[in-house]
């Protein structure tokens, strides 16, 4: 687990980058293989979920993060009220979080949430995809678990509009001593708000359901 840089909170277990949490895991290894498997359930759940009446509104990316990791966090579901930075990358300032959550997810619904964007045409849906998969990276709203609450939402969003959850494998990759293409792409839309990066890693994960019959 890489700790994030921030003052005045008590997120984590002194002295470590290990979230406290409701089991009192001080063994980052096992805390990882707990969030995995709750985010592994969570996608069944949601998948199962899906309707045509689901709204992906921002209560809807707050319920994402709130059910899948609750049993673990106390802070599941919360918006950080501290500033944060990884790196040189400072993500949206505490302060503004809420507003910049708003204007995000207004825009989004004024899009009629991505249905159908570009119909089959995979290039403008990828492109809308990458759009506000950067924003929310960029807003970072959450104290952890950012990335992967984000690229669920952002699966069911596919998945609503008859894609298959977006592959990431090749962009996740890791070496021994580089850094992952993904990690590439949101540092470019933190810092840049480029988001030419992803929305390639997009493009190239994104299967329509039938080519997979």
């Amino acid at each position: 687990m890489s700790k994030y840089q921030f003052q005045e909170s008590d997120i984590y277990i002194a002295g470590t980058a290990i979230p406290k949490n409701k089991m009192d895991i001080d063994d980052a290894t096992l805390l990882q293989e707990i969030e995995a498997l709750l985010l592994q359930q969570a996608y069944q759940v949601f998948i199962n979920e899906l309707n045509d009446a689901v709204r992906f509104d921002e209560n809807y990316f707050k319920a994402l993060h709130h059910r899948t990791f609750i049993t673990l966090y106390e802070w599941a579901g919360e918006y950080r009220c501290v500033d944060m930075r990884k790196g040189s990358s400072l993500f949206c300032i505490a302060r503004h979080l809420d507003n910049a959550s708003r204007h995000i997810f207004q825009q989004l619904e004024q899009e009629h949430f991505l249905k159908n964007v570009g119909g089959w045409d995979k290039q403008p849906f990828s492109a809308r995809l990458a759009f506000y998969q950067s924003e929310l990276i960029a807003l970072h709203p959450f104290y952890e678990l950012n990335g992967r609450i984000t690229r669920l939402f952002f699966d069911l969003i596919a998945i609503f509009n008859g894609y298959e959850p977006i592959d990431y494998s090749h962009a996740l990759k890791n070496d021994t001593n580089t850094v992952n293409d993904y990690i590439h792409a949101s540092i470019a839309c933190v810092q840049n708000a480029d988001d030419s990066l992803l929305q390639k890693i997009i493009l190239t994960g994104l299967k329509k359901m039938e080519e997979n019959e």
